[in-house]
């Protein structure tokens, strides 16, 4: 069984190709072979071994948006089945109608990077959280203006919670 993904990290996009092996995988990074191994250790806890080093990985969700924590980094993650209909027909249009930054876990409001009605970049930081113990930026979705903050500095935050919209 073979099973192929577009996953977008921080505006970088990927192909996966994951092959089932015996009770294993194999995996091809952007077409190159990609050597790992993973052992579940709770739901939504990884322990993946690459290159002889070994890292925690969880996953987080809030509402659409995912976020894939290495260690002590926060990533923001797309991932696309370019076979299906829904990836095929949602692939376009990431830049059209307002899109909100939500929460990917609760935590507290440090700093709002870019206030309501300052010019971002896709992947430019707007507003950054701190959640057990860590900082991470939580970045534009798109270009565009920063239409509403929601949240202020010093704001206790719930996952899901929409903290900013960008247009």
């Amino acid at each position: 069984m073979t099973m192929i993904y577009e996953v977008t990290i921080e505006s970088k996009t990927h192909r996966v190709e994951l092959v089932r092996q015996g009770s294993g995988w194999s995996c091809k990074l952007d077409g190159r072979d990609f050597p790992f191994d993973v052992v579940p250790l709770q739901s939504g806890l990884l322990s993946v071994l690459v290159e002889g080093r070994s890292y925690e990985v969880r996953q987080e969700t809030a509402g659409a948006e995912t976020s894939i924590v290495v260690g002590n980094e926060c990533f923001n993650v797309t991932v696309r089945d370019p076979r299906s209909l829904r990836s095929r027909r949602g692939a376009g249009d990431s830049s059209q109608g307002p899109k909100k930054i939500v929460a990917p876990m609760p935590g507290k409001i440090v700093r709002i990077v870019a206030p309501a009605g300052t010019e971002v970049e896709a992947g430019q930081p707007v507003v950054v959280i701190e959640a057990m113990k860590m900082q991470n930026e939580l970045k534009s979705p798109k270009k565009g203006k920063v239409k509403k903050i929601n949240v202020n500095e010093g704001a206790a935050v719930e996952a899901g919670q929409t903290l900013a919209e960008v247009e």
